[in-house]
């Protein structure tokens, strides 16, 4: 093939691998079914004011990774979209960035990983502030939640303003944390486990709380399912 006749090619492959792209997109949901407002935020994704029975949804490219969806609480903004939130701030900003501030109920997911599986988790590592639903709205997988009164019922030693922090956020240490790479489950981990066996309760939890969906499986998060 001659140099130009592969150059007027280009752009169709060029078409082809952002049709591709699109085609393989998922989609993500946001609900709020909580009494008051959320802020949710999303990593792809930015940011969005969501009242009492509204919805908002994103999409995500397929090969997505280290993405999170979550909610923030008591959040003030201007005009500009700058401004606070009580739980789950990213740098004071409407339009999230980077990741929320703990303590922050997270759902997170990488698309179209190992055999071509989209990898799913609500993580409490971060700690909790809003109960959440994540599940999928198509392939033959299943969904998973944190609705347990965590706030509530949180140890004093976690406890933080419209939220209940992880111990790591409190304490720092490796024990908490898992720095090393080697940590066992605590008495604080175990508080988070046994009120929400699908989550993530340390960074260690691996085995009964990774989730999986075929590529191209849809998606829905719910905020006080």
């Amino acid at each position: 093939m001659s140099r130009f006749s592969y150059l007027s090619l280009f752009p169709c492959f060029l078409l082809f691998a952002h049709f591709f792209t699109l085609s393989n997109a998922a989609t993500f949901e946001i609900k709020n079914q909580c009494t008051y407002t959320v802020w949710a935020a999303a990593v792809p994704g930015g940011g969005r004011r969501v009242d009492r029975g509204q919805s908002w949804t994103i999409t995500a490219n397929a090969g997505t990774t280290q993405a999170r969806i979550w909610g923030r609480t008591k959040c003030n903004f201007d005009g500009a979209g700058r401004g606070t939130c009580e739980t789950g701030d990213c740098n004071g900003l409407l339009q999230c960035q980077a990741f929320g501030q703990p303590p922050n109920t997270l759902a997170e997911y990488a698309l179209n990983q190992f055999n071509n599986l989209d990898f799913f988790d609500i993580s409490l590592v971060d700690g909790f502030n809003v109960p959440m639903d994540f599940s999928p709205v198509s392939g033959n997988c299943r969904g998973i939640r944190c609705a347990a009164d965590i706030n509530g019922q949180c140890p004093n030693p976690l406890r933080a303003s419209g939220g209940c922090n992880n111990p790591c956020t409190v304490f720092k240490t490796d024990q908490y944390c898992c720095n090393s790479g080697s940590c066992e489950p605590t008495d604080y981990s175990r508080f988070f486990k046994q009120r929400c066996p699908d989550a993530y309760s340390y960074p260690k939890d691996d085995q009964t709380s990774t989730f999986t969906c075929p590529g191209g499986t849809n998606y829905r998060v719910v905020f006080c399912p």
